[in-house]
């Protein structure tokens, strides 16, 4: 078997997630959502956000969503272009705070500097920059 890459992720939101995930993942870090149309009337009973053009985290609204722990999960790592300066303005800007950054911590792509937020639903994110 070889992988080539990942296609996409599925995690579980709050059932009224929607908005909360436009203000993080859309507004804040500029990404973009897909599906919402469909989601909302109720063709699909989830929402994409894109990270790539070959890579979306599916979010799925339920009313089972449960809050992730240290003992369910801890982390989905993004690679982003920009350097870490202007990452954490951009975070600043949005009001988002980082809960902790290391200088190198080793991923798929090698270490590189990160920061760590939370997005509205209490997972962690790593933002990585390949940028000097």
């Amino acid at each position: 078997m070889n992988v080539r890459t990942i296609d996409h992720v599925n995690l579980r939101v709050p059932e009224d997630g929607l908005a909360d995930a436009r203000g993080f993942y859309a507004d804040a870090l500029g990404l973009e959502l897909e599906g919402v149309d469909r989601f909302e009337a109720g063709d699909k009973p989830f929402f994409d956000v894109r990270l790539a053009p070959e890579h979306v985290i599916h979010l799925w609204p339920t009313e089972a969503f449960e809050a992730p722990e240290a003992t369910n999960y801890d982390h989905v790592a993004l690679v982003v272009d920009e350097e870490m300066a202007a990452v954490r303005k951009r975070l600043a800007d949005a009001g988002i705070e980082v809960e902790r950054e290391l200088d190198s911590p080793l991923g798929a792509t090698g270490e590189a500097p990160a920061v760590y937020v939370r997005d509205p639903f209490g997972y962690r994110v790593e933002l990585k920059t390949t940028v000097g």
